[in-house]
Formats: structure tokens, sequence, C-alpha cells
């Protein structure tokens, strides 16, 4: 009883921590390959997570808060074996989106709501995956996402094109940043442009000599290292300052404004789902790759307590990161034990090696920024889009456009409410298609070797019926009817694809084209889902003129059926004249 007891505890155990499980039935055979890939995720989470936290508008130990926490949660909660979670490119941007208008110059205060959104997006996902909506991956469609994408990287180019030329902008929107820069040439700094030139030579120059180098890292531990022996700050070359380990005071909680709150409640909810999306892209991918299965709902609880603990510990968003992860992949990591390796190494930086952490200048992390960014952008899926769905490309463009013009939350805002409308068109007005049959006796869509059946309109409507398109429905298949070039008596309507629920009002609509059809003399047969359809018109009370309309098994059997009348009615034509 008491094995049962504890195999029942296990199994209730594992099921919500994958990761652990994975872990308690570890290989000692990929030890190695998680050692090498472990280090080398640590080598690369270092030195961007201190640049997003730039970004962010937080201090640098906030980027390594953000780091460690939620790697050893992910990898106890999260059912992908290769998924590295951390700061990443898009949401830092979005969350400095959202914060700094609200926090304005106090940093104190920057830092909290940081917290409080991160906090808010973990409990968020957390509810979602409570609720099993890990089908919100499907929310933001990849013309959505592409856009989105490029617009944030675009965006973050542009902001920190300042920051490694060593001047500032006078606007806060993007177009005016643009517009005017060509005034602010003459405000370059000299000796930043060249730290930043030399950082850029080097990332280049790694990527393609050494691409398993974590050239982020080297990049930084070299111009650290210049910095500290030249004195970049007596060259007013900006570093980054004393790093200190400290917490936000707690006497600063007391006084926080707990109304801005309430600005961060939409916001959070919005990030939310953007990082759960880009996140389930990249489980996705790399379990197909190493062939294993994943779950959405798992990940998004997974996600959630990884952005509680970074919050937590003080830290900001995290999201699944693909840069990472493919450093993991390329490596070897075979399981989750690279994440816990990778954050005990970031953990032993923060004990011991801060104070190294303070000659890195600025203009370097902004070149790190900026050299991850260049890897978002993808005109030639975008391109791609207008060669094969001219609907996916305009919406695409529309978002990357709203991100530049309109800033990257309102844009975003209007991106999903621009796909929301798109999906309704599609659902309001569908494809339709006339159905023949071909020499084999198949059915098909209308063209040259599949002719219509004589006398017959078989139609297929490519959405479910519903309230709002079923007055469509109708005038779509009266104006077939009206327009054909001969005589329509039977209108075969393909069941399967647009009955899918029971609806009051699709059911009327029904009858209402029946008794259209009577007018013209016209029989409806509804071929497919026979007795359910029976069985709603009667539970619904609609009873539908019989003479006028027939219940098929599905398009072969009413064809045969139609073909079955037609030659009675040819014989009793026949017999009438013979008479």
């Amino acid at each position: 009883m008491g094995k049962f007891i504890n195999s029942t505890l296990f199994q209730k155990i594992t099921s919500w921590m994958p990761g652990l499980k994975n872990l308690l039935q570890y290989k000692r055979e990929f030890l190695s390959f998680d050692i090498k890939a472990g280090l080398s995720v640590a080598a690369v989470s270092l030195p961007v997570s201190i640049a997003y936290a730039e970004l962010t508008g937080v201090g640098a130990i906030a980027g390594l808060y953000s780091t460690i926490l939620p790697l050893i949660v992910y990898a106890l909660f999260g059912s992908s074996r290769q998924l590295i979670v951390g700061p990443d490119t898009a949401t830092c941007a979005v969350v400095a989106a959202v914060v700094l208008p609200l926090a304005a110059n106090d940093p104190i205060l920057r830092w909290q709501l940081v917290v409080l959104l991160t906090i808010m997006i973990g409990i968020w996902c957390i509810i979602a995956g409570k609720f099993h909506l890990g089908a919100l991956a499907d929310l933001l469609s990849q013309p959505i996402l592409i856009g989105l994408l490029n617009g944030i990287s675009i965006t973050i180019m542009v902001d920190q094109l300042a920051k490694t030329l060593g001047f500032k902008y006078d606007y806060s929107y993007l177009i005016e940043r643009i517009v005017y820069f060509p005034f602010k040439i003459t405000q370059i700094h000299f000796g930043t442009a060249l730290i930043s030139l030399l950082t850029l030579a080097i990332l280049i120059i790694l990527n393609k000599v050494k691409p398993r180098y974590p050239a982020p890292l080297v990049a930084v531990i070299i111009m650290t290292f210049l910095s500290w022996l030249i004195n970049f700050e007596h060259y007013n070359i900006h570093i980054i300052g004393q790093v200190s380990g400290d917490f936000i005071p707690a006497q600063s909680w007391l006084i926080f404004d707990k109304g801005l709150m309430r600005d961060l409640v939409v916001p959070s909810l919005n990030i939310a789902i953007i990082c759960f999306v880009s996140m389930m892209i990249t489980v996705r991918s790399f379990a197909s790759k190493n062939n294993y299965e994943t779950n959405a709902d798992i990940e998004f609880k997974a996600l959630g307590l990884a952005n509680i603990a970074a919050g937590l510990s003080q830290g900001f968003v995290v999201s699944g990161t693909s840069s990472r992860t493919a450093v993991n992949d390329a490596n070897g990591g075979k399981t989750q034990l690279v994440s816990i390796i990778a954050a005990i190494l970031i953990g032993i930086v923060v004990l011991f090696f801060l104070s190294p952490l303070q000659y890195i200048p600025t203009c370097v992390l902004g070149v790190i920024l900026i050299y991850s960014s260049v890897s978002l952008i993808n005109f030639q899926t975008i391109w791609r889009f207008f060669k094969f769905d001219r609907d996916a490309f305009y919406l695409s463009l529309s978002t990357l456009i709203a991100v530049l013009v309109i800033g990257i939350i309102p844009g975003m805002a209007l991106a999903v409410l621009l796909g929301l409308f798109l999906f309704l068109r599609r659902v309001f007005r569908p494809k339709d298609q006339l159905l023949g049959v071909d020499e084999s006796g198949r059915i098909h869509s209308l063209g040259q070797d599949v002719l219509p059946v004589n006398n017959t309109l078989i139609y297929r409507f490519n959405s479910p019926l519903t309230y709002f398109n079923i007055a469509y429905f109708k005038r779509r298949i009266i104006s077939y009817i009206d327009e054909a070039d001969e005589p329509i008596n039977y209108v075969i309507v393909d069941a399967i694809p647009c009955f899918t629920y029971k609806d009051v009002s699709v059911l009327s609509g029904i009858d209402e084209l029946v008794r259209s059809l009577k007018v013209r003399n016209v029989i409806l047969i509804l071929s497919g889902r026979r007795k359910t359809l029976k069985n709603w018109f009667k539970q619904m009370n609609i009873k539908l003129d019989e003479n006028y309309v027939e219940f098929a098994y599905d398009l072969y059997f009413a064809v045969r059926f139609v073909q079955s009348k037609e030659h009675m009615e040819n014989k009793e034509d026949e017999y009438d004249y013979d008479s």
C-alpha cells in the first residue's frame, strides 16, 4: 500500500514537474554534453542579460537576477529538454515601453513596476495553464509575429544607435528619431563610436571564424579589460558603473503607489501572450528536431512559474530564447540539467565577480543588442507572404508599420485587432466552391476534367455556419442558381464543413432557404451529418417542407440520389410520350 501511495504521489509530482522526472531518470552518458552546453549557455547569457537590463531600464544586476532562478524553475517544471529561458529582446522592449512612461525618471519606481509586471505576467500564465489555454499559442498568427518582431528589432536598433555613438535623442518616437538623426551626426562621440566599431568587429569575426565561441562574452571581456586598463571614463566613454547585489529597499515598497498596478494589468496580459507564443515556436521547433513531445499547457505553467521566480528575485520578464536554445542544442545539450548548470555558473558570478562588471562600456551592450536584433529581422518571409498569401502580407506589413509609427504597445494591440478582423472576415465571408464529378466518378472542385452534374448544384461552404454568415450562405446559393446557364433542379450542400454545432439562427435560416428554393422548384439535399441534422431540426421544432429537402449520408449518396431521380423522371417522361 505504501509503495502504491509513493508511486501515486511520484506520478502526481512528475506530472507537474516533467523536468524533475527527466533529472531523476538521468543517463550518465549525457553529463559531458550537458556540462559543455551549460558552460556555453552561461557564457552567452551573462553579457546579454546585462544588455537586456539596460534595455529594460533597470540595473545590470536585475538582468542576472532574471536569469538564475528562472533557469532552475523552468528546468524542473518545463517539458522541453532544450529550451533556455531568460530575458528576450522583444519582451524586454515591450516591458520598457510599458514601464518607462509610468516611472518617469525614478529608478526605484521603475524597478518596482518591472518586478510587479513580471509577477503579473507569471500569474496570467499559470491561470492560462490551469484552464488549458495552451491553444493561445496560435492567437498571434505567424504574419503578426513576423511583423511584430521586425518592428521591435528596428525600434531597438534605432534606440541603441544613440548609445553606441555617444549621443542622446531629443525625441521619444521612432519616426522623429530617424528623421532628425542626420542632425545628430555632429554630436557623435569619437571614442564611443570607435569602441562600438571594435566590438562589432569582434562579434562579426568570431561568428565567421569560430561560430561556436560565445562571441558576446568574448567581446565584453576584451572591452571590459580595456576599459579597466585605459580608464574609459577619463575619455568620456560611459560605463555601467558600480554593480550592487542589493535588492530594492524594503521601505520603498511601503511608499509605492499601488494605483499604478491598474496600468499594468492589460499590458501584462498582452506580454504574457507574446512571451508564450514566441516561446512555443522555439519549443516546438527544437522538440521536432530532437524527436520528443511537449505539452503547451505545462509550458504555460512553467513560463508563469519562471516569471514569478524572476519577479520574486527582483528580476524582469523572461521567455524562451531562441538564440540561447540554439547554443544549447549546437553544443549537444541533452536535458534540463543544462539550465541548472548555467544558473549555478551565473550565480557564482553574482556572488564573487560583480566588481569587474562595473567597467563594461554601455556602448558595448548597445552593440550586442543591435547585433542580436539583426537576427530577428526577417523581410524574406514578409516577401514570401506577398507572393503566396496577400492577406498574410498585408497583416504582417500593417503590424510592422504600426509598431514603427505608433509604438510597440499600441502597434501590438492594433496588430492583434487586425488579425481578429481578418479572421472574422474569413468567417463572415469565407471562400466557397462549386463541385463536380470527374470521369472516374470522384467529386472535386469544378475544373477542366471535373464537370457539373446535370441540373444540379453541388456546393461547399468553407466555414462553420453561424448567425452572422447564414444570410451570406443563402445569398450565395440563390445567386448561383439564378446565374446558372441551365435550370437547376437540385442543390446538394456538403454539410460536414459548415454544420459544426447547433445554432437556432442557422437552422431557421435553412428553413428560409428551403422556402426560397421552393419558389424556384429546387430541392435542397443536405449531405453528411444526416442523423445529427434531423435531430437538431426536431429539437428546435423546425418543420422543413419534406417535398423540397432531403438528407443524404454523404456527397456520393446525394449524387446517386439525384441521378436516380433524374433517371426515373426521364422514364416517366418517355412513358407519357409513348402513351
